[in-house]
C-alpha cells in the first residue's frame, strides 16, 4: 500500500531487548484488550437480572438499562481518537496505565451501584478508561514489532477481539448462575491488578519523538462531533426511527462539526490528523471495509441474541455457548491470514471474507424456529472464517500507511471507524428489526387490554411478558410474536447482507492486489550491529 509523501521511508528499528520479548508483551496487550471487549458483552446477558426488583437486581427501566450500555459507547467512541492522540505525544504505556487503572476503579464502582443512575455513571467512567486502552495496545504493538511480524501480531490481535465477544456472554452466564449481578463487574479488579503489573513490567514505553505543537481545536472538534453523532446514532436505535427531531439534530450537528474538523486539519500547520492519507484510495477502502463490516455483523449479533434467547428459549450461557464457533474461527483464522494474503492478495482475501460475511448474514433469512443446531454453529463459523480474513489484513493497510511514532493516531481511527460502524448498525439494523415487527404484531394484540396494548407491541420480549401475564389465553400471542419476530429477522438479516456486499465491492475496488516481487527479498538488519547477508 502506497504512502502519502511525507511520511518516512523506513521505521527506526525495535531494540533487541524489546524484540526478545516482543510476544510476552503482545500477551499482555492481548489480556488488557479481552477485559475492555469482554465486559461490553458481558452485560448484555444481565441486562434481565438488573432490570429485576432488589435484591436480585436494581430494578431498571428498559430506558435505563439502554443507557448503562449507550454511556459507555458515547463516552468510548467520542474520546478513541483524543485517546490516540495523546499516547503519540505522552507515551502510550502511560496512557494504557492509566486508561486500565480508570477502567478498573469503574468496574469495582458499578458492581456496587445501588441505582439504575449509579450505574449509568460509572460504566461511563469505564468508557472513558477503554477509550485510552483499546488503542494504546494496537499502538505499543506496532512499536515492538517489525514491520514484517507485524501482519502475524495484528491477525493475533483480532483474534482476542473475537474471543472476547464470544466468551463474555459465557462467562456472563456463569456469574449470574453462582454470584449477585455486580460480579459481572467486579470480576475484572483482579484481573486489572494482573494487568497492571505486567505492564508496569513488561511493555516498553514509546512515543511520537517530534509530536509537533498541539491541535487543541481539532481535538475539541473531533471529541464534540464523534459524541454528536453517536448519540444521534444511539438515539435513533431507541426510537426505531431517524426522522425525529431529537435525532436528527445530534446526527446532523455531529455531521456538521466532523467536516468543520476535516477542514480545519487540512489547513492546519500542525494537524492532528493528516487528511492527505484519506486520498489514498487503498486506505480509505480499508477504513470503510472496518467500519461496514462491524455495521452488518453488530445489526446481526443483536437480534440473534433475542432469535437464540427470546424464540428457541436458551439461556444467556447456552446462547453463548453456540457463539463459540465464531470465536473458534477467528482464533484459527486470524493469525495465519497474513499467510493467506501473502499468497492471493489483500483485495481477493478480503473480498472473499466480506463474501462470507454477507453468506454467514443470509442465512438467517433462511431461519425459523426449528432450524438444527448444526447448521447455526456451522452460520457462525463461516461468519467467523470471513471476519478473520477481513479485520488484520484491513487492519495492517491503515496501521502500516502511517509512520510507526503516529501509531496511536492510526489505531484511533481504525478503532472510531469500527465503534461508529458498531454502533450504527445496531441502532440502524436495530431499527429495521422493531419497525417490521411491530407492523406483523399489530394484527395479533386485538385481544390484548387496552392499556398494555403499546406496551406489547414495542418487542418481542414485551409481547412475551404481556402474554405471560395473560396466562393461557396468552399462549396463541406467543406463537404469534415467535412467528412475527422471525419475519423481522428475515428482512434484518437481508439488509445486513446487503450491507457485507457493498464492502465486499469496496475492497475489491480499491484494496491492493498481490505485490509483483521482483527477485529475492533481502532480510532487513535487527540493530545488533550484525551485518546483512545477500544472496
Amino acid at each position: 500500500m502506497s504512502i502519502p509523501s511525507g511520511a518516512p521511508a523506513a521505521a527506526p528499528r525495535v531494540p533487541e531487548a524489546v524484540h526478545r520479548r516482543r510476544w510476552a508483551i503482545l500477551g499482555v496487550l492481548m489480556f488488557s484488550l479481552l477485559i475492555v471487549v469482554l465486559d461490553n458483552s458481558i452485560l448484555n446477558v444481565a441486562v434481565k437480572t438488573i432490570a429485576s426488583p432488589a435484591p436480585t437486581g436494581i430494578g431498571a427501566t428498559q430506558s435505563e438499562l439502554e443507557w448503562a450500555i449507550n454511556s459507555y459507547t458515547l463516552v468510548f467512541a467520542g474520546l478513541l481518537f483524543t485517546a490516540g492522540l495523546l499516547g503519540d505525544r505522552i507515551g502510550r504505556k502511560k496512557v494504557l496505565l492509566a486508561g486500565i487503572l480508570v477502567f478498573g476503579i469503574g468496574s469495582a464502582l458499578a458492581a456496587l451501584s445501588s441505582s439504575p443512575g449509579e450505574l449509568i455513571t460509572w460504566r461511563a467512567l469505564m468508557g472513558f478508561g477503554a477509550a485510552f486502552v483499546m488503542p494504546a495496545t494496537l499502538a505499543v504493538l506496532m512499536n515492538v514489532f517489525e514491520r514484517d511480524e507485524q501482519p502475524k501480531a495484528i491477525g493475533i490481535w483480532a483474534g482476542s477481539v473475537g474471543l472476547g465477544i464470544a466468551i463474555g456472554p459465557i462467562t456472563g452466564g456463569l456469574l449470574l448462575e453462582h454470584f449477585w449481578w455486580g460480579s459481572i463487574f467486579l470480576v475484572n479488579v483482579p484481573v486489572v491488578v494482573l494487568a497492571l503489573i505486567a505492564m508496569a513490567v513488561l511493555v516498553p514505553d514509546s512515543k511520537d519523538p517530534a509530536p509537533g505543537r498541539v491541535d487543541p481545536l481539532g481535538v475539541v472538534l473531533s471529541v464534540i462531533g464523534l459524541v454528536l453523532l453517536v448519540y444521534g446514532i444511539i438515539r435513533g436505535g431507541e426510537l426505531a426511527s431517524f426522522t425525529d427531531v431529537t435525532v436528527l439534530a445530534p446526527l446532523i450537528g455531529g455531521l456538521l462539526v466532523l467536516t468543520g474538523f476535516v477542514w480545519h486539519e487540512k489547513r492546519s500547520s500542525h494537524p492532528s490528523i493528516d487528511i492527505a492519507y484519506f486520498r489514498e484510495p487503498a486506505f480509505s477502502a480499508a477504513v470503510a471495509a472496518i467500519a461496514l463490516v462491524f455495521f452488518a455483523l453488530m445489526g446481526v449479533t443483536f437480534f440473534s441474541a433475542f432469535y437464540l434467547q427470546s424464540v428457541r428459549g436458551y439461556t444467556a450461557l447456552e446462547s453463548g455457548l453456540l457463539i463459540l464457533p465464531l470465536a473458534a474461527a477467528q482464533m484459527i483464522f486470524a493469525p495465519r491470514a497474513r499467510l493467506v494474503v501473502d499468497r492471493f492478495g489483500a483485495r481477493a482475501v478480503c473480498t472473499v471474507g466480506m463474501l462470507l460475511v454477507a453468506a454467514g448474514l443470509a442465512a438467517f433469512a433462511l431461519f425459523d424456529a426449528d432450524t438444527p443446531l448444526w447448521v447455526l454453529c456451522l452460520v457462525f463459523f463461516v461468519q467467523g472464517t470471513g471476519m478473520a480474513h477481513i479485520m488484520p489484513p484491513v487492519t495492517v493497510a491503515v496501521m502500516q500507511a502511517l509512520p510507526r511514532e503516529r501509531a496511536g493516531s492510526g489505531s484511533a481511527i481504525n478503532n472510531t471507524f469500527r465503534q461508529v460502524g458498531g454502533a450504527l448498525g445496531i441502532a440502524v439494523l436495530g431499527s429495521v428489526l422493531s419497525t417490521v415487527y411491530r407492523g406483523d404484531i399489530e394484527g395479533h394484540l386485538d385481544g390484548v387490554p387496552a392499556a398494555a396494548r403499546d406496551v406489547a407491541g414495542e418487542s418481542i420480549e414485551a409481547t412475551l411478558g404481556v402474554a405471560e401475564k395473560l396466562g393461557p389465553a396468552g399462549k396463541p400471542l406467543v406463537a404469534a410474536a415467535n412467528d412475527a419476530f422471525i419475519g423481522a429477522m428475515h428482512v434484518t438479516a437481508l439488509g445486513s447482507a446487503a450491507v457485507a456486499l457493498i464492502g465486499a465491492a469496496v475492497v475489491a475496488l480499491f484494496l491492493p492486489g498481490r505485490p509483483v516481487v521482483r527477485g529475492e527479498r533481502v532480510p532487513e538488519a535487527r540493530d545488533t550491529g550484525e551485518p546483512v547477508r545477500q544472496s
